[in-house]
């Protein structure tokens, strides 16, 4: 059980090692690209979704430190993925690699995640519940 957690650790400090600038930048177009949908999608499943919204926008914020930029944008790329550690389709554990990898990095950089990241994520959300789903 005990090397089980470790293995765990050690892959999700891999997903959390800040890439190079290009494959930072990779990150962002695809985090930008698919982060609304993937909330949408796992809304129900993540219990701190405020907080994973929160760190999106401090991600894309430029005055947020590029160490704490490059942990967010490797957490929340994970987070897009179609094909993650444990698939996102299987009810139940589906969200809980994403959940794992998204808690880390939140509190690695949680001191860099302003109130006014909080603001957008409440606006952001609060847009979500105004706009119908299509189904899933």
């Amino acid at each position: 059980m005990a090397r089980g957690l470790e293995i765990v650790k050690e892959r999700i400090d891999a997903i959390l090692s800040p890439a190079s600038p290009r494959e930072q930048e990779k990150q962002e177009a695809q985090v930008r690209s698919s982060f609304l949908q993937s909330v949408r999608r796992a809304l129900r499943h993540v219990p701190f979704m405020e907080d994973v919204v929160a760190s999106y926008h401090c991600a894309l914020d430029p005055q947020t430190p590029a160490a704490s930029k490059g942990i967010l944008l490797a957490a929340l790329a994970y987070f897009v993925m179609p094909i993650d550690i444990v698939p996102d389709f299987i009810v139940g554990l589906g969200f809980t690699d994403d959940v794992a990898v998204l808690l880390a990095a939140f509190k690695a950089v949680q001191n860099n995640i302003r109130p006014e990241h909080y603001d957008k994520a409440r606006e952001t959300l609060g847009e979500m519940e105004k706009r119908p789903t299509a189904p899933e």
